[in-house]
């Protein structure tokens, strides 16, 4: 199982098509209680630890092996989202838009 700080090196490799998204998504790790906010909302992209109530536009809820297996395509986001593998709070639109960005390669 992936850490919280494998993750974000993950994702901070895919930075230059993440950081099109424009907007602030919570990724909750449903298996170990903690959250990284991904920040793309001022034309940058930032990966911090983030607290269960640090606002976002959206929120995305999965286990950190599902997390792994998004950002490295292995998964599906929209197979994820209907096996309920991948929980979706608040725009839609903005996870489906980060769902295109990180089919991108």
């Amino acid at each position: 199982m992936p850490d919280r700080d494998e993750l974000m090196t993950q994702m901070r490799a895919r930075g230059a098509a993440l950081r099109s998204l424009g907007y602030r998504v919570r990724f909750d790790l449903t298996d170990t209680d903690q959250s990284i906010l991904l920040d793309a909302a001022g034309g940058n992209m930032e990966l911090h630890e983030a607290g269960p109530a640090e606002e976002a536009d959206t929120v995305l809820a999965l286990t950190s092996n599902n997390l792994a297996k998004l950002i490295a395509g292995k998964l599906s986001p929209m197979l994820a989202f209907s096996t309920g593998k991948l929980r979706v709070e608040g725009s839609k639109g903005v996870a489906m838009k980060l769902a295109s960005l990180l089919d991108e390669d």
